[in-house]
């Protein structure tokens, strides 16, 4: 069997990057950078005319008012997630074959959306603030704790359900967390993996270990090429 491609994203050669890792397939990042342009920047300008084609193929109105009102609602759940230090944010869309695949062709396609996010801390070894992680909040379950290539790492599972009139279905959400202290002891880099599929929690949880297990705060392909 051939080792799978690992396909570069051009984030690997931003110079200001702190943070790599590999996805596995069937996850799209989504472009924060572009998709929450600033007012009336060349930036805005451009998503307008991305999205023009979109709006001219509606069959209606009703229909581009539709489209209009779930974009911005989108715009504002992103919007949300970068003011908490989210740097990083990819949809995942992945086909449910475990098990009888007869079956599970009819029980449509599995999301997932999948973060990294920077979070301050008090400076403490690195141990220590992956433990303090996991304990310091209720609700985590499933909690462990690894060595990983990048350093000391904890693991832990919360249940969520979206708040009323957040403009998502009220579904109860799976959410796995990786937290990976920075070797600066100052901060970690939270990634965390939420499905509305908790039936298929071994599988997203081998996706996180997955992910986890690649992290580098080292550019891993060197100097000459610059994460998240």
């Amino acid at each position: 069997m051939n080792a799978p491609s690992v396909i570069p994203d051009p984030s690997t050669a931003d110079p200001l990057a702190e943070l790599w890792f590999v996805e596995p397939a069937g996850f799209v990042p989504l472009p924060l950078e572009v998709l929450l342009p600033e007012p009336g920047s060349s930036a805005g300008d451009a998503l307008q005319a991305a999205a023009a084609p979109l709006l001219d193929a509606a069959p209606d109105e009703a229909a581009r008012r539709q489209f209009v009102t779930a974009f911005a609602t989108g715009q504002q759940l992103l919007k949300a997630l970068n003011e908490a230090g989210t740097v990083h944010c990819s949809i995942g869309l992945h086909r449910d074959d475990v098990g009888d695949v007869s079956v599970a062709d009819s029980r449509g396609p599995l999301f997932s959306l999948f973060t990294v996010s920077w979070r301050e801390t008090g400076v403490a070894p690195r141990g220590v603030t992956a433990a303090r992680a996991v304990t310091s909040a209720d609700g985590h379950a499933q909690i462990g704790f690894a060595e990983l290539p990048c350093g000391p790492a904890t693991f832990s599972e919360t249940a969520a359900t979206p708040a009323p009139g957040s403009g998502l279905p009220q579904r109860p959400l799976l959410q796995l967390h990786a937290y990976l202290p920075h070797p600066d002891c100052r901060r970690l880099a939270v990634l965390t993996l939420t499905t509305t599929a908790p039936g298929r929690r071994d599988e997203y949880r081998a996706i996180l270990r997955l992910i986890a297990e690649s992290a580098s705060f080292e550019n891993p392909l060197g100097e000459a090429s610059g994460g998240s």
